[in-house]
Formats: structure tokens, C-alpha cells, sequence
């Protein structure tokens, strides 16, 4: 019979147990210990003491010594009690701290030190007073450290010992900030003077009062039973499940925590944002008090923002865009009537998402956020949206129609900003102020005054009657050009860089529109833009492009033809209008821009409504440039000794090619137009030319097109008397005035007029013979043929000549200092060169070089050309 199974004791057993062991081994177990203790106790009795000591010494389970060192730190750092402290007590930790500071410095008289804590501690009282009431011990140390510096101010007067500069410093600033600091504190500042033990004691029982007992935890039961009601209400018996399967129920005091937990997800991804914006309106729907409609307007906003750069599409949706600015108008009301929360760039996030902060009567919370910038983005958001659109459908119509919806809520951020910085007048508040105004601006300067007083008459109806602006009052509202010109001289006064220029040239884009050259071309003279125009940004640049073309084009309506194309000459010369002005991107075949280049060119272009009419364009500058060559271009074939110039190459070019075709057919296009009326305009006929100027359809675009074809004639009239006389001249001994009035149909005054200021200007070798009412030539020596072509070749050695010159100074810049000393007074062999000895031989004075007959020059520039005439 085989021996019974023994049970054996596992080694590692102790302490731990089985779940699958029995109770017998249990029993079993335990007896086995008991006999095993027994043995051990009955030995000698160094041996049990000893034992016992290591025993307990190890923890006492016996084998401690298996434990690694990482276990027995982590059991150490588990027996230590970590303190979690709450935003209060760690704001009024930092407080006891700065005062600690301060009364170090104090026994030591260090004032820099005292000053610096000083200011630490007002900017650490704002937060402690926004989440409660003010602590009395800092209106005891604010109540004692006036008294200190009483005390110092009186020892510094009857001692007469001056501080170091560093002190003396810090000690005239608290001196002028603790009075100006106690003032908010007068009444309790009293109270703590009149019984200072009573005032700290009665601090002290307020901190050992009993807290509140906790309110007991609903059981599930009670969660599930209240939960199910609302569950059954929302949405056809369809309720909102949060993480964990939960039913989220939106009530009033759950606001700040779903609005934390959206925040927090912001820049996530996969963060479904159009989910969180039903969760916010819902949460609209049960908000209670203005902090919490502020708080979800502004999230909302946002997240309404975050939708466009998460989109594919490249601008926000038409329908998001009217829901955000719906909403940005219900916020500015909420803050309107609510005065005393402030939505600030530098306000501080409230952190406390179970209580929400109680204002008092008379004091101001501020809410982090910047109406300045939704109102800029809600902008730009349009703006991009119209440069998206096709401008030839009804869609870019209807969008169209919504910048009366943001041009309300601009004018009614300007009286937002306002109020504000009339509470607070700093830099911040004034920039917040120059910001809006400068977007009001932007979106009246290129539109007719009939259109911006009808933008203006619809803002000021769906603002309330009680909102008012102190820049720009309703009284104004019917005059633009009076709203214009106090918009653009608040900026001149408030702002700078960036800024004013764009008030500069915006005012001056709206006079030149409104046909006022003289005032816009003066005002762009003094406003020294063209000097420093290349150090402004692109978008600055195209503005600048834009109002020099217009002030080209008022030029032209005002028929101060020359004027005209000196302005133009620099955009419309350079065959880069559209990239110049920002309508359209000329991209070559071999071109190096990158596609980042490429989107901020795209980004930069003004939507349609903005543009000006490239073609009208075009046309004004050809007809301009004709009126000057046609005239100068008899002159030069005529008179071989004058120096050949060139005023536009553009339309020498256009006219070169046309003559080289052998068949020219009918005027296809608005500058076939043009050439063939200079054609008619150099053969004599200009009743021809005057009549295919008024044939070309682009000048019904014009404000007032008869005005416009009267002025294009009565010039055509006169440049064709020009022309006739420079190019007959040689074949005339005289010629009757009598004879040009029947030939041009001008009258006798305007025709002396024209001829006498031809002869004044040396343009005509002539004299008026005003008893037999004819003209007198005076014949100069003929040249041959020869002498023609010598006269040629010089002009031509001299151009070449000044090239070389201007080639050789400016490759021997770096070199002048040497020639300065090599011709000094030390210098060996050379003597000072004279004034006249310039290198390549003699030259004409400077005012016999290149001169037009008459003084009239056709350089330097587009405008300063333009008021040398």
C-alpha cells in the first residue's frame, strides 16, 4: 500500500494565498507554521534573540531582502502626502511672498527693491479681487507701508541726506503710486487705522468658521431617473452622449466646464467642430447671465473661424460666415448693455469652472478675447470669399449685398472701441480705435459718394438710437465727403506707420474719384509717399499704385492731357498693370516663382468691385501719349537740327507696328481705335481723328461721356493746329489766322493764344503780325541732307558718350577716395581739375542738355513732371 500523498509548505507562500486551496490546506497550512514557530522558540535563547532581532529588523514576513531598491523608493514616495493647494490659497501664497520681500527691503532701505515688488503685488491683488473680496492682510500692509514712506519723506526733509540714483528712483515711485493705490481702499484703510486688533481678529474668525457641510452624492439611481426626463425631451427621444456613454445634460451651472472641455479640444484632431457648435448653441439656450452668453459667443466665433482652415474650401461657407456675424452683433449687445465686462486682449482666463465670478456695482471684470480682431476677421473672411467667387455671376452679386451686414457691425465695433478708450485712454485701446476706423475707411474710399451714403444711411437705421460716436456723429452721417475728410484727420492726429499712409492715400484716392486734382496732387506731393513708398508692405504698394492711376485718370477728366501722361507713364509704360495694381497674375512660360510665391500673389488680389477698368485705362493713356507725340513727332521731321525724343515708347511702338502692316482693316478694339486717329491726326485731318475718338464705345464708362468726347474734340482741334504749323512751317512765308479759323474752327483768340504760346516756349520761328492779322515766319539756314545726318551722328556720339560715362563713375565708385588723393594738394604731377574739365572733353551747361524748346521737360518723375508744366 503506497504511502499517503505528503502536503508540503510552498517557500514562497507567505503572505499570499490561493484562491484554488481548500480550507484543509489552509488548516494544514497554518499547523505546520505553528509547529514551526514551536521548534524555533525552543531553541537556545542568543539564537531566538538574535532571529527575532533580523526578523523584525526585515518587516518581518522574512523575506524582505528579495525586494528591489526601486520597490522600497516607491513605498517611500507612497507614504508621502502630497498637498494640492487651490488657485486661491496659491494666489494668496504668492502675496504673503512679494510682502515678505517688501519688508526685508524695507529694514534695509533698498526702494529699487520695494518698487518692484510693489508693482508685483498690485498686478497679483487684480486676480485675488476677481475671485473675491480683498484680503485684510494686504490693506494692513498697504495701510503700513504708507506709513513708512510718510516716515521716510519726513527723515529725507530734516536730515537732508540724498539717496543713490537707483534709490531715490524707486522711492519716488511708491511714493506716487501708494497714495494714488489706497484710494481704492479708503474705507477699509480706516476701519484697519481705527481698531487694528479688531480688524485682523474679525479676519481670523472668518478663516476658522466651520466650512459647509458637502452636499451628499445623488446615487445612480437618482443620476439615471433625473437624467431620463431630458433625454426624453431632446431631439424626438434622441439624447447627446458624452465619453463613457453618459447622457450630457446642459443646464446652467454646467456651462464653463463644456466650454473648458471644448477649448482644451481646439487643434485636435479628429475634433468634430460642428458638433461643438450645436453643443454651444444649446448651451445659449440655457445661459442665464451676460458672463455666460460672452463666454459662448466668443468660443462660437471661434470655432466658427477654425471651420474655414480645416475645410477644403479656401474661404469660410456663406452660411457660417452670416451665423458668426449674427452672432458678433449679439455679442456687442450683450457688452453694450453690460458695461461692466469688458472683453480684453490682456485679461487673465477665470479658472474656476464651479462658480462663476461675482461683479459688484461699480467694479469691472475682464473677459479674455479681442473684438478688434473678430471684426477683422469676419473681414477678411469676406473679402476672401469675393476673390473666390466668379464676379460675372448672381452668387458674387449676393455676396456682395452682405458688406452692408459688416460695414454696421464696423461702425458699431469703432463706438465699442471708443467707449472703451474713453474709460482707459492707453496705447492699446487707442490702436484698437485706429484699427476698426481704418477698416471703415477701406471699404468707402473707392466707392461714389451716392453709394457710401446709402451704406451709411443703412447702418445708422439698424444701429439703436442711444449708440453714438464721438469720431463720427449721426449728425454727419449725410455728408461723405465730410465723414471722408474727419475719418482720414483722426488718423493723421492718433496713428502712425502703416496706418496713417493708408488714411493718406485713401483720402487722396476719394478726392482724385470725385475729380478734385488739385487738392489729391498737392496732397501727394506733401505726403512725400513717392520717396518711401518701397519700404511699406505690398498691400501698402498696391494702394499707392491705385491712387496714382487715379489721379491720372481725374487729370485726363479735368483735360490736362499732359498731366495725364506724365502720371500714367510709370504704371501703364511698364505693361504690368494688372500685377501693378492687383487684378490679375501675369505668369510667363519660364517663370522662377514658387508656389508660395504664387498663393500670397493670389491672396493679395482686390476683389472685382474694386477694380479699376484696365481697358479704360489703356485708352486714356494712348489717347494722352498721342496728343504729345503726334505733335512733337511733326516737329522733329521737320526741324532736323532738334534733338529726337521720345515721350511714350509704348505707343511709339504700337504705331511702328501698325505702319509696317501692309493691309490695315477697320479698328478692330479700343487701341486700333486710337492709332488710327493719330494716323488722322499727323495727315492733317482732324475732323477724322476727333470722330473715331468719339466712336470708341469705352467712353460711355465715364461719368458724364459727352463732357468727355467735348474735351476729346476741342483737343484733337488744337493739337491739329500744332501739328499743321510744325509741319508747313518751312513751306510758309506767312500764313492768315483767317485762313486756320475756317480750317480747325476755332476762333481768332484761341488760335493767337495757341500760336503766341508756341512762340513764347521757342517751339515756332515766328512772329504774329496782329494789324494784317497773319503770321510772319522767319527762315532759319536749311541744312542739306548732310548736314542732317551729321547733326544725327552727334546726337547719337553724345547719348553714347553719357552712357560711358555713367558706366565708368559707377564701376569706379569704391575707387574715389584714391582720386582724391591723387589730385590733392600733395599730389605729384596733377593739378585740381577745374570745374568744367570733366572727363571725355567739354560740356554744356546743364540747362542746354536735352532741353525741349519752350523749357519743357518730360522727366522727373510722374507727378513732379506733372507740376512743372
Amino acid at each position: 500500500m503506497p504511502p499517503p500523498p505528503q502536503k508540503t509548505k510552498s517557500f514562497f507562500a507567505t503572505g499570499s494565498g490561493s484562491d484554488d486551496s481548500s480550507d484543509e490546506e489552509e488548516v494544514y497550512d497554518r499547523s505546520s507554521e505553528e509547529e514551526d514557530s514551536d521548534a524555533e522558540s525552543d531553541s537556545d535563547d542568543s539564537g531566538s534573540e538574535s532571529g527575532s532581532d533580523s526578523g523584525e529588523s526585515a518587516g518581518g514576513d522574512g523575506f524582505d531582502f528579495l525586494k528591489s531598491d526601486d520597490e522600497s523608493e516607491a513605498s517611500e514616495d507612497d507614504e508621502k502626502v502630497t498637498i494640492v493647494k487651490s488657485a486661491k490659497d496659491k494666489r494668496l501664497e504668492g502675496l504673503e511672498n512679494s510682502m515678505r520681500l517688501i519688508e526685508n527691503a524695507q529694514k534695509i532701505n533698498d526702494w529699487a527693491v520695494i518698487s518692484t515688488e510693489f508693482d508685483s503685488l498690485n498686478r497679483q491683488i487684480v486676480k485675488v479681487n476677481q475671485s473675491g473680496p480683498t484680503p485684510r492682510l494686504y490693506v494692513k500692509f498697504v495701510a503700513d507701508l504708507e506709513d513708512f514712506v510718510n516716515e521716510a519723506v519726513a527723515q529725507q526733509k530734516s536730515s537732508n541726506k540724498k539717496m543713490n540714483a537707483s534709490n531715490q528712483k524707486g522711492f519716488n515711485a511708491v511714493k506716487q503710486r501708494i497714495k494714488k493705490n489706497n484710494k481704492e481702499y479708503t474705507a477699509q484703510i480706516e476701519k484697519y487705522r481705527a481698531d487694528k486688533d479688531a480688524y485682523m481678529l474679525a479676519d481670523e474668525e472668518e478663516k476658522e468658521k466651520p466650512a459647509p457641510a458637502p452636499t451628499p452624492k445623488p446615487s445612480k439611481a437618482e443620476k439615471i431617473e433625473k437624467f431620463i426626463p431630458q433625454a426624453k425631451a431632446d431631439d424626438d427621444g434622441f439624447a447627446t452622449v458624452g465619453r463613457g456613454g453618459k447622457t450630457l445634460q446642459y443646464t446652467a451651472e454646467s456651462i464653463l466646464k463644456h466650454l473648458r472641455t471644448i477649448v482644451e479640444s481646439r487643434g485636435k484632431k479628429n475634433t468634430d467642430r460642428t458638433e461643438q457648435i450645436r453643443t454651444m448653441e444649446k448651451l445659449l439656450e440655457v445661459a442665464t447671465t451676460p458672463y455666460q452668453r460672452i463666454r459662448i459667443y466668443l468660443t462660437l466665433i471661434s470655432t466658427r473661424f477654425d471651420l474655414s482652415t480645416t475645410s477644403s474650401a479656401t474661404y469660410m461657407s456663406a452660411e457660417q460666415w452670416k451665423s458668426a456675424d449674427q452672432e458678433f452683433a449679439a455679442l456687442l449687445s450683450v457688452l453694450e448693455e453690460h458695461r461692466n465686462f469688458i472683453v480684453s486682449d490682456n485679461a487673465d482666463e477665470w479658472e474656476d469652472d464651479e462658480k462663476q465670478p461675482q461683479v459688484a456695482e461699480g467694479e469691472t471684470f475682464y473677459i479674455p478675447g479681442s473684438i478688434v480682431s473678430y471684426i477683422e476677421r469676419l473681414d477678411d473672411e469676406l473679402t476672401r470669399s469675393l476673390q473666390q467667387i466668379d464676379p460675372h455671376t448672381a452668387e458674387y452679386i449676393e455676396r456682395l449685398s452682405d458688406e452692408q451686414q459688416l460695414y454696421t457691425n464696423i461702425v458699431r465695433t469703432q463706438m465699442y472701441a471708443e467707449s472703451l478708450h474713453a474709460v482707459e485712454k492707453n496705447e492699446v485701446r487707442q490702436d484698437g480705435v485706429n484699427r476698426v476706423v481704418i477698416r471703415r475707411l477701406e471699404h468707402v474710399y473707392f466707392k461714389p459718394s451716392q453709394v457710401v451714403s446709402i451704406l451709411e444711411d443703412g447702418s445708422w437705421k439698424a444701429l439703436p438710437e442711444n449708440l453714438d460716436s464721438a469720431i463720427t456723429p449721426r449728425a454727419q452721417a449725410g455728408d461723405v465727403s465730410v465723414l471722408i475728410q474727419t475719418v482720414c484727420n483722426y488718423l493723421f492726429q492718433n496713428s502712425d506707420g502703416i496706418i496713417r499712409a493708408r488714411s493718406m492715400l485713401c483720402q487722396i484716392y476719394f478726392l482724385a474719384l470725385h475729380d478734385h486734382y488739385y487738392r489729391s496732387r498737392d496732397l501727394m506731393l506733401m505726403s512725400h509717399l513717392t520717396e518711401n513708398i518701397a519700404n511699406f508692405d505690398v498691400s501698402t504698394q498696391i494702394l499707392f499704385n491705385r491712387t496714382l492711376v487715379q489721379i491720372g485718370l481725374c487729370a485726363f477728366r479735368a483735360g490736362l492731357i499732359y498731366e495725364a501722361q506724365n502720371t500714367l507713364g510709370d504704371i501703364c509704360g511698364s505693361g504690368r498693370q494688372k500685377e501693378l495694381l492687383a487684378q490679375g497674375i501675369i505668369l510667363q512660360r519660364y517663370s522662377t516663382v514658387t508656389p508660395e510665391q504664387e498663393r500670397l500673389e493670389r491672396q493679395r488680389q482686390l476683389p472685382f468691385h474694386m477694380h479699376i477698368n484696365l481697358e479704360l485705362l489703356e485708352c486714356i493713356y494712348l489717347t494722352s501719349s498721342m496728343f504729345l507725340e503726334v505733335p512733337l513727332m511733326a516737329q522733329t521731321s521737320s526741324a532736323p537740327e532738334i534733338r529726337r525724343r521720345m515721350i511714350s515708347k509704348t505707343f511709339r511702338r504700337m504705331l511702328d507696328y501698325n505702319e509696317r502692316q501692309v493691309f490695315t482693316g477697320p479698328p478692330e478694339n479700343t487701341r486700333d481705335g486710337v492709332i488710327m486717329s493719330a494716323k488722322f491726326l499727323a495727315a492733317g485731318e482732324w475732323k477724322k481723328a476727333a470722330s473715331m475718338l468719339s466712336s470708341i464705345k469705352i467712353w460711355d464708362l465715364m461719368p458724364q461721356p459727352e463732357k468727355i468726347k467735348e474735351m476729346l474734340s476741342q483737343q484733337t482741334q488744337e493739337e491739329g493746329l500744332r501739328t499743321y504749323l510744325f509741319t508747313y512751317a518751312p513751306f510758309y512765308d506767312s500764313l492768315s489766322i483767317s485762313s486756320l479759323v475756317d480750317m480747325f474752327e476755332l476762333s481768332t483768340k484761341k488760335i493767337t493764344a495757341i500760336i503766341s504760346r508756341m512762340i513764347s516756349h521757342e517751339e515756332l520761328g515766328a512772329a504774329l503780325d496782329q494789324v494784317n492779322d497773319v503770321i510772319v515766319f522767319r527762315k532759319g539756314v536749311e541744312l542739306s541732307r548732310l548736314q542732317s545726318q551729321i547733326v544725327t551722328l552727334a546726337d547719337k556720339s553724345m547719348g553714347l558718350l553719357e552712357s560711358n560715362e555713367k558706366t565708368l563713375e559707377q564701376r569706379t565708385q569704391g575707387m574715389a577716395n584714391a582720386f582724391q588723393r591723387e589730385s590733392g594738394p600733395g599730389a605729384r604731377g596733377r593739378g585740381p581739375r577745374g570745374p568744367n574739365q570733366a572727363r571725355g572733353g567739354p560740356r554744356l551747361p546743364n540747362n542746354q542738355q536735352g532741353r525741349r524748346p519752350g523749357g519743357q521737360q518730360f522727366g522727373g518723375g510722374a507727378l513732379g513732371g506733372a507740376i512743372k508744366a
